[in-house]
């Protein structure tokens, strides 16, 4: 028996009419509701008047590509999933999909029922996310002279106060359940993505870089690199 696909509203930016109309109807056929924006700038109106549940861009567009096009939802909602669909298969195009923010990356050709999958397990693992407290209750973690609130994904000192994305959240808290002890890649990716895979360990490093940046003003506080194998929070004080 077919699984049930989940409820969701999708904001589906592509240029190319002819494959916009074969996948807005298969998606919609299938049991999604889905907004189609012909370029960037509709893209970003579209995205600005509604709450979407998930993003697919298309990189190669007018007006605004899909890189800027992500950077710019990312500063409106920070944890909205986003797919990329392009036509490049180079491998510094997908590490800068995950640096913009994305959670998948469809390389055209493709088939619609690898679309649908995608889509069902991002969802899922959204949902999962959201709903579960990662095998421990413990939701506000001390982290120096930092205080960590995991639920409503704030890092705060003395002197500032940031707003995590919830990626961010997530791993962060992960490494702070496992404070001072070796987390492995393996381990973190598969709890925090869902999955394990070059691209996506890229992607997580990009996250490791900016944790740091966001702890380095508490020299008691750092994250171990153990290359190859995974991160360890280690915290001094």
């Amino acid at each position: 028996m077919e699984e049930k696909t989940l409820h969701a509203n999708i904001l589906f930016v592509e240029d190319d009419t002819n494959l916009s109309m074969i996948l807005k109807d298969y998606l919609e056929m299938i049991g999604y509701s889905v907004s189609h924006a012909g370029d960037g700038d509709e893209g970003l109106s579209l995205f600005s008047s509604k709450k979407y549940d998930l993003v697919i861009l298309d990189i190669m567009m007018p007006k605004k590509d899909g890189f800027t096009l992500a950077s710019e939802i990312r500063t409106i909602n920070s944890q909205v999933p986003i797919i990329f669909l392009t036509a490049k298969n180079m491998k510094e195009d997908r590490i800068k999909g995950f640096q913009h923010g994305c959670d998948d990356y469809i390389t055209k050709p493709f088939s619609t029922e690898e679309l649908s999958l995608r889509i069902k397990a991002i969802l899922k693992r959204c949902n999962f996310a959201d709903s579960q407290p990662q095998h421990d209750t413990t939701t506000h973690f001390t982290i120096g002279h930092f205080n960590f609130d995991s639920v409503n994904l704030v890092l705060s000192s003395p002197d500032t106060e940031r707003r995590l994305t919830r990626k961010e959240a997530n791993l962060l808290k992960l490494l702070c359940l496992n404070k001072n002890t070796l987390l492995s890649r393996e381990v973190a990716l598969e709890t925090v993505w869902g999955e394990n895979d070059y691209f996506i360990g890229r992607s997580m490093d990009v996250f490791i870089t900016k944790l740091r940046k966001y702890l380095k003003s508490d020299q008691g506080v750092k994250i171990i690199n153990v290359h190859g194998i995974g991160f360890k929070l280690e915290v001094s004080s």
